[in-house]
């Protein structure tokens, strides 16, 4: 696709607009275009208002507008940043009666032409909404966005928007003192000093933080005393300390001194960056409550505070803190309050302070007294008789347990019972004549229930019972009646010899219902609600039955309870004819029912995905026909007609078998039509007169002779043209009442259609999905599930060639899978052993090549498998609390039930011989005592699935190993971390990396993602650590070694060996230089040659200082201290840089001396741009590379202190530099030989001039290729996939820089040679030199001639005679010679 050659610039504006009328002012947003014309700009301006700001003005209100410039000339684009770079904020209106104060403009959104697209990136500090960011569209290639954040490059605008948007905008609550005195005044907002020390503040403020990334406004909120404590709000993306630093500098810099602002009193709180949890969620007074801070931000200092109390916590006998930082990773802070109390409610403050920093988080807990109801009072008569006493807690919980005790003088035990789903307590006992005393007045005993929480807090209540003999008539009679009353009050008595008591219990419970009145009659495909209310509050059981005996499954209906009665709702969104009946709504209350009826009637009515239209799609010439056809799988009467535009036409019905089909001829008989598309639908009316349309069929009239293909039962088309036909109308074979399901697609070749791609469904299969959607919609779906997922397993067993085959059937079961993982209910171990059957199937390895056809089209069937197992793994529950196993080719899985007490560690193993993978989960008992009793930990492995998964992520990375998942049944509400074991199954040069499946990403079709995990190799076997639970394996990148490989455990040995020589070498030469410096630098040129040396083997000796600095504050995981690292990273650059920019300054001098002869620059001038390029430059480099790519967090490597590659491509900031000047320094050497082989007339040099521009030459030209390859090599390794040769290379030639210099630098230099003779005295060895050389040919060992000679002078790069005696030569001569030195690394 072509597009348009382009620019697209987006604008993000605030705007003030201050209005006199306030009380009319319309908030609605008007949109009005915004044409401009001049230079070709166009565009439009959505205008929303943001909010409301408070101002001295009557009214102001505070937009946002987004504008939309499109530049047919891209080279317009950086004059207009230019200039808007360069205005000055606010732009204040001119208009006094209607003004518009413009607050800023940001370009946030750049789009531009690549190659054949347009490619949309963010600028700094913004990115794409997640919901934008579609693989599909992403410049993978070219995204500098870290990995789990926002995408910052589409492939397009989006059309309906949004643009770029600023990321992780949070807002500062700041606070500095002024060391002044506080005025009352500054308490009125409308106070002049108030309105001056808000502006002077605010203009600071604006100044200081503006540098900040992603800064949008500061406001100053209020003043308070202690001096002058001034309250401030900054909205800016998440800044770093250093960088609030320097906009704390420049805020102090630029507010008037009389303010005398105290610096070292900046704080910052920041209230969204912490997670905060409470154990208990209900806190009962005399639990134990933990309350835990957990956050990203690694600091021990922690302090908890007390709103109520306004103080500090400490810890104590009833309060304990305990602060951990867990895997450098997360910052872990518990407080634990012992047998809380209600004066312990309230506010609780989690405080972590990073230097000027506070991250803080609140959470109000409250504490609830425990409420326990009893009767007070209750007399027992001794008759043997069963009598209940009951105890209820005012809020359902689940209690740890309840006990009975009894005190009294008397002692009648009995058995206590506690319904597991009520908050009552029942107390069962007996009382025979021989355990009452007789007499009138009877004895007494107090029974006692005490409730107790699974965190320490009681509650109890008291029952007073007298127990009375039957022979006591006189106390019998008279208390017959308050016995009764207790007895219905309680509902725990169970008479067996009073009929009466029985009648007399069930009339005083029983309630009157009322329920909806007005007739039901609905059809299918509609909606219904029927409600029913009871005038009694208290019962123990609602529930709805069918007239047929069917228990309506909970999830349909709804019941709460209020002062007065109750009332229950029984709501069906999509009626079927399954809720044609009559309903029981009933209310029970121990024995007691009360029941109403609701008749509904459902009238028939195919829902609109079950109407199979024929043809889906088809091409009719302008005066042809075509037959159309609508069929459903039942005879009903219905009124059928087909609607064509707005003209309705009557079908022809034709009955075959189960099957009813409506049929039309279709007739292009108006030319006027033609060429046009035209929908048709059928539209069935029952006798309730409801309609519903079916899909509808697009016809396409267009001119005979464009259409080549014809058939007629695909239909017509023309070239190219593709179409899809149900498979039920198309020629394959099918068994009676039991249709095809799926769509075959055609594509018009030629004069011939040829089948495109086959998604048929066998009939099986088709009928298994047809009731699996029927089943969602069912009133009685938890009863039949079960038998519906063992006819699942059963048909898929039986068809297995059909699915390896067909694409169509491996879709329908995941679908059947999907939809019956939706259903609410709990799965037993037989549905379980069913769902991992029928998965093992649809995993086998021949039925990968079919996965890899039913994805072609970028679906996320994978991705719904594994999501469709993992529901039914959480809704798993084990009879019992056994542990379960289930093991296949391919699919294993393991169960674990949490148990009262403390937990067993939970550790499983899986091994799939046949794919040769092993792994194992493990999860520590600390973190299993956070789960609740009865919770249910499920692990499922896949050896297979990481191939189907993988199709589906299309990434350069590829996994190779098990998918292990993991979930658990209850809800997860503190820090959890699990540990699996991979075996390694790494191939050369892979580097393994943990990795979890990510639903939410990539639109949600999902794909693999890093984020809380930790990698660790440590042999055969890959360790992860993750702290959460999902789907995990083991991604491997090809882009750098394993770190525990041999190949980089090779790479360090040399680096660090190396190292050692380059440092020791380095030394060395800054020792020699220091020796021979007065000898060496007696002329301009040699004097600045040497301060090229000297600065190369220092920069480079400082660059191997914090290389080690750097390997310190990192292993092979992770960097241990982020700060650190960066520092670490920009001095490595720098000085690298330096070595660089030094070696180009003397290259250039080299030019400059044989070029620019006549010339002669004075020696302060040569060092002042000696010293600018070789520090100057790369210092600049080294800040912009910094400043752009650290705000965003991508500056450096996830576990390396280096120069980021994968993100943001930071690291081209040295290879293009270092790079480029290796290819000026190869030009000038170019250029100087040049210049000597082929001098200008009169300027041919003499012979030992020529001879010293040869060794100068000879220099660069050896130095310069080689350190060159050096970092050409280096950047061949950043590539994935890239040979372990390169890696070799580039660390042997990079470890050895500093050796390099030393020899060609410093020992290859004839002067330097002379001076350490003279300065040592060796003037033995120096009269046997002069002398042996200036025999010339005289002297066999020594002479031109001789291999040894000839090898000894090319090492010091002598090609003739040299006499170390002879004197001083020429100025000329030496001063080229001296500006020909080396290139480092």
């Amino acid at each position: 696709m072509k597009y348009p050659r382009r620019t697209t610039l987006c604008f993000m504006i605030i705007v003030i607009y201050y209005s006199q009328v306030t009380k009319t002012l319309n908030s609605e947003s008007i949109v009005h275009p915004l044409n401009l014309r001049e230079r070709g700009l166009a565009g439009e301006e959505p205008l929303r208002q943001k909010r409301a700001v408070a101002t001295s003005h009557p009214a102001a209100k505070e937009y946002t507008v987004d504008i939309e410039i499109s530049l047919e000339n891209a080279s317009f684009l950086e004059p207009i940043k230019a200039y808007l770079n360069s205005l000055s904020f606010p732009i204040q209106g001119n208009d006094t009666d209607l003004a518009a104060n413009i607050l800023s403009i940001e370009l946030t959104t750049v789009c531009s032409p690549t190659g054949n697209e347009i490619w949309c990136t963010c600028e700094t500090g913004y990115r794409w909404p997640q919901e934008q960011c579609l693989p599909n569209l992403t410049c993978q290639d070219h995204d500098n966005s870290p990995a789990g954040h926002h995408c910052n490059c589409l492939k397009g605008l989006p059309p309906k928007g949004p643009f770029c948007q600023l990321q992780g905008a949070i807002t500062l609550s700041m606070s500095v003192r002024l060391n002044v005195g506080f005025q009352e005044e500054l308490r009125n907002t409308s106070s002049a000093l108030y309105r001056s020390y808000k502006t002077d503040l605010e203009t600071a403020f604006w100044k200081g933080y503006s540098t900040l990334p992603g800064f949008i406004l500061v406001t100053v909120t209020g003043f308070r005393p202690g001096s002058v404590v001034v309250t401030y709000a900054v909205k800016t993306t998440t800044p770093s300390p250093a960088l609030m630093r320097k906009a704390n500098d420049v805020v102090a810099q630029s507010l008037n001194q009389t303010y005398k602002m105290d610096y070292n009193s900046f704080q910052a709180v920041a209230s969204n960056e912490t997670k905060f949890s409470v154990i208990p969620e209900i806190i009962f007074e005399g639990d134990t409550v933990t309350l835990v801070c957990e956050t990203e931000v690694l600091s021990s200092n922690v302090s908890w505070h007390h709103v109520g109390r306004r103080s500090d916590i400490q810890n104590g006998s009833r309060f304990w803190i305990d602060t951990v930082v867990l895997n450098n990773l997360t910052s872990v802070s518990r407080l634990t309050i012992y047998n809380i109390t209600q004066g312990e409610a309230g506010e609780y403050i989690c405080k972590l302070t990073l230097d000027i920093f506070e991250y803080e988080s609140r959470k109000k807990i409250i504490v609830t007294p425990i409420q326990i109801f009893s009767s007070e009072e209750v007399k027992v008569t001794c008759d043997n008789n069963p009598v209940s006493l009951n105890c209820c807690s005012e809020i359902n919980v689940n209690w740890s347990r309840v006990e009975w005790k009894q005190e009294g003088e008397i002692s009648i035990p009995g058995n206590s019972e506690t319904e597991s789903d009520s908050s009552c307590s029942r107390y069962t006992l007996k009382a025979d004549g021989t355990q009452c005393p007789s007499g009138s007045a009877g004895r007494t005993v107090v029974y006692t229930c005490e409730f107790i929480s699974a965190y320490g807090a009681r509650g109890s209540a008291d029952i007073e019972v007298t127990f009375t003999s039957v022979g006591d008539k006189s106390s019998h009679k008279g208390e017959v009646h308050e016995i009764l009353r207790h007895v219905m009050e309680m509902s725990t008595v169970q008479s067996t010899t009073r009929n009466s008591l029985e009648t007399s219990k069930a009339q005083e419970q029983q309630a009157n219902l009322t329920i909806t009145p007005d007739p039901i009659s609905v059809s299918e495909g509609q909606n219904f609600s029927i409600k029913c209310i009871s005038d009694v509050s208290n019962y123990d059981e609602v529930y709805w039955k069918t007239s047929a005996g069917i228990t309506i499954y909970e999830r349909f209906y709804t019941t709460r309870r209020h002062p007065d009665g109750a009332e229950s709702v029984l709501t069906v969104r999509t009626s079927t004819r399954e809720w044609n009946g009559t309903y029981h709504c009933v209310f029970r209350y121990k024995n007691s029912y009360s029941i109403t009826t609701k008749d509904v009637t459902v009238h028939p009515l195919p829902l609109e995905p079950n109407i199979m239209v024929d043809p889906l799609e088809a091409a009719i010439p302008c005066k042809g026909s075509h037959p159309l056809k609508c069929c459903v799988e039942e005879d009903e009467d219905y009124r059928v007609t087909f609607q064509v535009d707005s003209l309705s036409f009557p079908a022809a019905k034709e009955v075959n078998g189960k099957q009813v089909c409506y049929k039309f001829h279709f007739t292009a008989n108006s030319a006027s039509w033609c060429p046009k598309n035209v929908d048709v639908s059928c539209r069935f009316t029952n006798a309730a007169d409801n309609s519903v349309y079916s899909p509808s069929m697009k016809l396409h009239l267009v001119p005979g002779e464009n259409i080549t293909c014809q058939d007629p039962s695909i239909g017509s088309g023309e070239p190219g043209k593709v179409i899809q036909k149900l498979c039920q109308f198309s020629h394959l074979p099918s068994s009676p009442g039991s249709p095809m399901g799926g769509i075959m697609t055609y594509k018009c070749v030629g004069s011939q259609w040829q089948l495109k791609r086959n998604d048929c469904i066998s009939a099986p299969i088709n009928n298994l999905l047809q009731q699996a959607k029927a089943l969602t919609k069912s009133p009685s779906q938890d009863k039949k599930l079960p038998t519906y997922l063992k006819n699942l397993s059963d048909s898929t067993e039986k068809v297995v060639h059909e699915v390896s085959s067909s694409p169509g059937n491996l879709g329908a079961i995941i679908n059947i899978l999907d939809l019956f993982s939706t259903i609410p209910v709990q799965v037993n171990s037989e549905m379980m052993k069913h769902v991992l059957c029928t998965v093992n199937v649809i995993l086998n390895k021949p039925v990968v090549n079919t996965w890899k056809v039913l994805q072609k089209p970028q679906t996320n069937h994978s991705s719904q498998l594994l999501d469709s197992v993992e529901r039914f793994s959480r809704a798993l529950q084990s009879e019992d609390s056994t542990i379960l196993s289930f093991s296949q080719t391919n699919v294993q899985m393991r169960t674990m039930v949490i148990k009262s007490g403390t937990p067993k560690p939970y550790k499983q193993d899986f091994i799939f011989p046949d794919s040769d993978l092993w792994g194992n989960v493990a999860i520590d008992e600390y973190h299993l005592g956070h789960l609740q009793p009865g919770a249910s930990i499920v692990t499922m492995a896949f050896p297979t699935l990481k191939t189907i998964l993988d199709q589906n992520a299309q990434r350069k990375n590829f996994v190779n190993n098990l998918v292990m998942t993991t979930t658990v049944s209850h809800k997860i509400t503190m820090p959890f971390r699990i540990s699996m074991t991979f075996k390694n199954n790494k191939p050369l040069g892979g580097k393994p990396q943990c990795v979890f499946w990510n639903f939410t990403l990539a639109n949600h079709t999902g794909g693999w993602d890093s984020s809380g995990c930790y990698t660790k190799v440590d042999g055969d076997s890959v360790f992860c650590s993750c702290d959460h639970i999902t789907s995990f394996s083991i991604l491997m990148s090809p882009d750098s070694p394993d770190p525990d490989s041999l190949l980089k455990i090779l790479l360090d040995i040399i680096s660090y060996i190396g190292l050692c020589f380059s440092i020791l070498s380095l030394a060395a030469c800054l020792v020699v230089e220091a020796v021979v410096w007065k000898s060496v630098t007696k002329n301009r040129t040699s004097y600045m040659r040497h301060i090229c040396i000297v600065n190369i083997a220092a920069s480079l000796l400082v660059a191997d200082i914090w290389f080690i600095v750097a390997s310190t504050i990192r292993d092979h995981h992770y960097v241990l201290n982020e700060t650190a690292c960066v520092a670490a990273t920009f001095f490595i650059h720098f000085f690298y840089l330096s070595v660089f920019f030094w070696m180009l300054t003397l290259g250039l001098m080299l030019f400059y001396r044989l070029v620019f002869i006549l010339h002669d620059a004075s020696k302060s001038f040569q060092k002042a741009i000696a010293f600018s390029l070789g520090y100057g430059c790369p210092l600049i480099i080294s800040v912009i590379t910094v400043g752009v790519t650290q705000p965003q967090e991508v500056y450096t490597r996830k576990n390396a202190c280096w120069l980021n590659w994968e993100d943001t491509k930071a690291l081209l900031a040295f290879v293009i530099p270092a790079l480029i000047i290796v290819v000026v320094n190869v030009t000038i050497t170019v250029v100087v030989i040049t210049k000597i082989l082929r001098p200008s007339i009169g300027d041919k040099p003499n012979k030992q001039e020529k001879s010293s521009l040869f060794q100068i030459s000879k220099s660069i030209g050896v130095l310069t290729p080689l350190l060159g390859l050096t970092w050409g090599f280096g950047l061949a390794t950043v590539f994935q996939g890239s040979n372990a040769v390169f890696h070799i290379v580039f660390t042997l030639l990079n470890a050895f820089q500093g050796l390099f210099i030393l020899l060609f630098g410093c020992l290859w230099d004839q002067k330097v040679q002379e001076a350490l003779l003279k300065k040592f005295s060796l003037s033995r060895w120096s009269s046997q030199h002069s002398k042996s050389t200036s025999l010339g040919s005289s002297t066999p060992v020594f002479s031109m001639s001789s291999p040894i000679s000839r090898r000894f002078n090319n090492l010091f790069g002598k090609t003739g005679t040299y006499n170390v005696s002879t004197p001083e030569t020429t100025s000329t001569s030496m001063e080229n010679t001296s500006s020909a030195y080396s290139l480092l690394n």
